[in-house]
């Protein structure tokens, strides 16, 4: 007995490594039975689909309100008409997914790709989409009242009618972006790029955009009301009956009321 009490304390040490080591497999065993199950879950309220690969799935009208979408491949995924407010796709690949009349109010695209992706009649009201890519993107008639952009990229994106009121683009880029007949008013655009961009009949009123680059944009017949144009760059810019009343020009000037086409 003494002899077998020694051999224990002899190899306790070993025997505790050991036991350790099991329970670490046993841990990351479990761990990736858990993700893949999580993976493996239907669409519901408060799923958890996190670094999941959902390439070209049919989530049409699916309730995936407060799922949490973080770092999941959805590329080319359908989620037309899906209810997402709430839900986290920050870093989210929704590259040339389908996501018309989706309700996206208050949902987080942080540094997500919604390159070539479909968002027509979309109500993305007070969403975050700081950073994301949306490069061709078409967002006609969307709603993105209150939603952030900061520095999201929107070259080349279709806007068209969509409602961007007091919606944060500081920084955005939407070089070549079509605007035509979009709500801006109250926007924030300060130091936005919008070289080449389609403003035509859009809406601009008390919109901030000072420092913003407007070079070679079309701004015929925009309603740029009370509108904050300081140190804003404008060359070749048409503004073809734009109205400027009470506008804050380039130069800090203070436009007059019946400004139409120019500064005065």
């Amino acid at each position: 007995m003494p002899f077998q009490r020694c051999i224990s304390a002899e190899q306790s040490p070993r025997h505790r490594l050991l036991w350790q080591a099991l329970v670490g497999l046993v841990i990351s065993v479990l761990a990736g039975t858990t993700a893949q199950a999580a993976c493996d879950d239907p669409p519901a309220r408060g799923v958890i689909w996190t670094g999941c690969d959902k390439q070209g799935v049919d989530l049409r009208g699916q309730d995936l309100r407060g799922a949490v979408l973080l770092r999941t491949n959805l590329a080319g995924a359908d989620l037309r008409e899906a209810r997402l407010s709430g839900a986290d796709a920050s870093m989210v690949n929704l590259r040339d997914a389908r996501l018309d009349k989706a309700r996206l109010t208050r949902t987080r695209f942080l540094r997500a790709d919604l390159s070539n992706s479909v968002l027509t009649g979309a109500r993305m009201d007070y969403a975050t989409l700081d950073r994301a890519k949306l490069l061709k993107a078409q967002l006609q008639g969307a709603k993105l009242r209150n939603a952030t952009l900061y520095q999201a990229d929107l070259s080349a994106a279709n806007l068209q009618e969509a409602n961007l009121e007091a919606a944060d683009l500081s920084q955005a880029v939407l070089s070549g972006a079509d605007l035509r007949g979009a709500l801006l008013n109250d926007a924030t655009l300060q130091r936005a790029d919008l070289e080449d961009a389609l403003l035509e009949g859009a809406v601009l009123k008390s919109a901030d955009l000072k420092e913003a680059t407007l070079s070679y944009a079309d701004l015929s017949n925009a309603d740029l009301t009370a509108a904050i144009l300081v140190n804003a760059v404008l060359f070749d810019t048409l503004l073809d009956g734009a109205k400027l009343d009470k506008a804050r020009w380039v130069d800090r000037r203070r436009c007059e009321v019946d400004s139409i086409g120019a500064c005065r």
